[in-house]
């Protein structure tokens, strides 16, 4: 994946109603290697990664680029939002779209906080890049990232077979695919 181009960064922290987007901090790193460690969190995106694998290979301060906002809930992280540019070769319809990515602790979900914190980091980078084009791939199976997609304006691109499993690409904004 490849920078957003002229964004500013690090960003002032987004305030939603009850979340914090921000960037990373060494305060973060056991969350980031929970979430990368879990297999619920995993279930849809190939499997879990082994966590002495993480315990050795993340930085002190992990995912510290422009597009990665960790989600703070009272003081806490609970899940990252990552705003970065597709490369075309996972899919001819991405090529150089932003593309939308989460990831959220297991004990956070259904309390709409990855709506919550989408729908923050979108605006944000629809002050920096009105009109842009931004895309989201998720497993069909994967009923709860179909529903986020709809509520946050996503529509059908095209399904594809990948991974052994159907996926979707949705896209919000700019000319369709």
């Amino acid at each position: 994946m490849t920078d957003l181009g002229p964004v500013a960064w690090p960003p002032v922290p987004i305030r939603t109603e009850r979340l914090v987007l921000r960037e990373s901090e060494g305060r973060d790193r056991a969350v980031f290697v929970e979430l990368h460690a879990s297999p619920e969190v995993h279930t849809y995106l190939g499997g879990p990664r082994p966590r002495d694998e993480l315990e050795r290979e993340l930085p002190a301060v992990p995912e510290r680029w422009p597009g990665s906002f960790v989600v703070e809930l009272d003081g806490a992280m609970i899940g990252q939002i990552l705003l970065r540019r597709a490369p075309g070769r996972l899919r001819p319809a991405v090529e150089g779209k932003v593309d939308l990515g989460y990831l959220f602790l297991p004990g956070v979900w259904g309390f709409g906080y990855a709506a919550e914190a989408c729908a923050a980091a979108l605006d944000w980078l629809d002050g920096f890049l009105p009109g842009e084009p931004v895309v989201l791939a998720t497993q069909t199976a994967n009923a709860a990232s179909m529903r986020l997609a709809a509520k946050l304006g996503f529509t059908e691109v095209e399904r594809f077979r990948a991974w052994d499993a159907e996926q979707w690409l949705g896209q919000r904004g700019g000319r369709p695919a």
